[in-house]
C-alpha cells in the first residue's frame, strides 16, 4: 500500500469517527432535551422520539460518509493515482525503459506533471534511438575498416580496437580491452609511437614489420593525441595502415626495371663484344667467324624473344585487353600443345603421359589458352631432370574444368610459391636462362587465367616435382 493511500484511509477514518462522536452526541443531547420537556417523561411518545433521533443521526451519518468516500475516492482517482503513476513511470525512465509513459486524463498540477514526464519519455526515446543509431554506424564503420584502429586513454589502457587490428595481430578483442598498451601489444615500433605522442603531444609515425611464418607484412603505424574541447588530454589513437601490397608492388617495379636492364643488357653485350671482335680481324678466321655468328644469331633470337614476351605481357595487362570468345573442344587444344612439345622433351628422353577425358567443351580464346598450356608444359620439361616424366590430366567437372600438368622436376621451395608468378622471376635462374626463357611465361599464364575468369594452383616440393592445376568455371565462360 503506498504512502497517499494510507494518509487518505486514515483522513477517512477519523472524518468518520469524528462524525459518529457528534451523531452520539447529538442524541443524547436530544433525549436529554426530550426528558426536560413536561408531559415526555415515561411516556411511549418520547421512547419513540428517542429512536427516531437515533435512527436520523445513524443515517445523516451513513449518508455523509458515503459522499465522503465518494469524493475521497474520486480525488484519489483524479489527483493521487497519477501522481503515483508518474512517480513509477519516473523511476522505469531511469532504469532505462523509455517505452514507459504515465496518464494523459489528470487535471491540474497532476496533469501537467504526467503530460511533462510523458513528453520527456519521448525526448529521451528519440535521443536514445538516435544515438544508438548513431553509435551502430560508427562501430559498422570502425569494424569494416581496413586500417587497424586503436584508442587509448590518458592512462595507457586500450578502450577498442577494430577488426582489423585483431586480424593482424591475431588474438581477440578482449585481450586487449582495459590492458596496458605495453603489456599486450609487444612491438617496440608501436610502443615508441605512443611514446612520442605522450611526450610531445604532436602526430608520430613509424613502419612496423611483422614476420608470419613465410609472408611477411610491412604496417605503417600513425598516431595522434586526442582532446577534449576543452583542449584537455584525453588518449592516444593509433591507426595501421597494412602497406604490404604497396611495398611489394614496389619491389616488383624495383626488380622489374632491373631484370629488364640485364635481360637487355646480356644480348646486347654478347651482340656487341662479338660484333667488334669480328671487326678487330677475326673474320680471317672462318671457324671462329662462324661461331661468332651462331652466338650473335642466339642471343638476338633471345632478345627479340624477351621484347615479344613483354608486348604480349603489355597487352593483356592493358585495360582494353579483349579475348576471342568462342567455343572450343579442350581435349584437341590440349592434344594439339602436347604435339607441339613432343620435340622438346624427346630431347632430354622425358615421358609425356596424358590422360585427357573426351570431347571436353569450353567456352574461351583458343590462341590465348594454347599459349598457357604451351608455357606450362614447356617449363615441365624445362624443370625435369632428363628420363622424367609430365603428366597432363584434363577433366570435366559439373561446374568446371580442370587442366593439371604434373612433373617429376627439382620442384619449387615453398617460400617462392608466392612470386613465380610475378615478371622476370626465376627459382632455377641460370637453367631457365640457359634454356631461353624470359621469365614471363607464368606472368603471362597468371593474366590469361584471369581474364577467363579461372584460377591456377601450385603445389610443389622441392625435389619431388610441381603441380599446376588451371581451373576454368563454367559459369564465367
Amino acid at each position: 500500500m503506498k504512502f497517499n493511500e494510507r494518509i487518505l484511509i486514515v483522513y477517512v477514518i477519523v472524518i468518520l469517527g469524528l462524525m459518529l462522536s457528534f451523531g452520539i452526541v447529538l442524541a443524547q443531547y436530544a433525549q436529554q432535551t426530550i426528558g426536560e420537556i413536561p408531559g415526555m417523561e415515561g411516556s411511549e411518545q418520547a421512547a419513540e422520539a428517542s429512536r427516531n433521533i437515533w435512527v436520523l443521526t445513524l443515517i445523516m451519518i451513513s449518508v455523509t460518509a458515503v459522499t465522503f468516500f465518494i469524493l475521497s475516492y474520486q480525488i484519489f482517482i483524479r489527483y493521487v493515482e497519477p501522481v503515483r503513476k508518474a512517480t513509477d513511470t519516473a523511476e522505469q525512465l531511469k532504469q532505462g525503459n523509455y517505452r514507459a509513459r504515465t496518464y494523459d486524463v489528470a487535471f491540474g498540477d497532476a496533469g501537467r506533471l504526467g503530460s511533462t514526464i510523458n513528453e520527456l519519455a519521448k525526448h529521451l526515446k528519440e535521443l536514445t534511438s538516435a544515438q544508438g543509431m548513431q553509435e551502430t554506424r560508427l562501430r559498422a564503420v570502425i569494424n569494416h575498416m581496413s586500417s587497424g584502429l586503436v584508442l587509448i586513454d590518458e592512462k595507457g589502457y586500450i578502450q577498442l580496437v577494430n577488426e582489423a587490428f585483431v586480424d593482424t595481430f591475431r588474438h581477440n578483442k578482449n585481450h586487449y580491452l582495459d590492458c596496458l598498451y605495453h603489456e599486450v601489444i609487444p612491438y617496440q615500433e608501436v610502443q615508441s609511437v605512443i611514446e612520442k605522442v605522450y611526450m610531445f603531444e604532436s602526430p608520430s609515425s613509424q613502419m612496423l614489420t611483422i614476420e608470419k611464418g613465410i609472408e611477411k607484412k610491412f604496417i605503417q603505424v600513425n598516431g595522434a593525441p586526442i582532446f577534449k574541447q576543452d583542449k584537455r588530454w584525453q588518449g592516444v589513437v593509433l591507426v595501421f595502415h597494412d602497406i604490404t601490397g604497396l611495398k611489394r608492388l614496389e619491389q616488383m617495379r624495383k626488380d622489374f626495371v632491373a631484370n629488364v636492364s640485364h635481360e637487355l643488357r646480356t644480348p646486347i653485350t654478347s651482340i656487341k663484344g662479338f660484333s667488334e671482335t669480328l671487326l678487330d680481324g677475326a673474320l680471317e678466321d672462318r671457324d671462329m667467324t662462324e661461331q661468332f655468328l651462331g652466338i650473335m644469331l642466339k642471343e638476338s633470337t633471345r632478345l627479340e624473344t624477351l621484347i615479344h614476351d613483354l608486348l604480349e605481357l603489355s597487352k593483356i595487362e592493358r585495360e582494353g585487353f579483349r579475348l576471342s570468345i568462342s567455343e572450343l573442344n579442350m581435349t584437341d587444344l590440349v592434344n594439339d600443345t602436347v604435339t607441339l612439345v613432343e620435340e622438346q622433351a624427346k630431347k632430354k628422353d622425358i615421358e609425356i603421359i596424358s590422360d585427357l577425358e573426351t570431347d571436353v567443351r569450353y567456352t574461351g580464346d583458343a590462341t590465348r589458352l594454347r599459349q598457357v598450356f604451351l608455357n606450362l608444359i614447356s617449363n615441365a620439361i624445362t624443370y625435369t631432370p632428363e628420363k622424367g616424366s609430365v603428366e597432363v590430366r584434363l577433366e570435366e567437372q559439373k561446374d568446371e574444368v580442370r587442366v593439371e600438368v604434373i612433373d617429376t622436376g627439382i620442384g619449387i621451395p615453398e617460400e617462392e610459391i608466392p612470386r613465380i608468378f610475378e615478371r622476370f622471376y626465376r627459382v632455377d635462374r641460370a637453367r631457365s636462362r640457359n634454356s631461353g626463357g624470359t621469365g614471363l611465361g607464368l606472368a603471362i599464364v597468371k593474366h590469361i587465367m584471369e581474364a577467363h575468369g579461372g584460377s591456377i594452383q601450385v603445389k610443389s616440393e622441392p625435389g619431388e616435382g610441381s603441380v599446376m592445376t588451371l581451373i576454368f568455371h563454367k559459369e564465367s565462360s
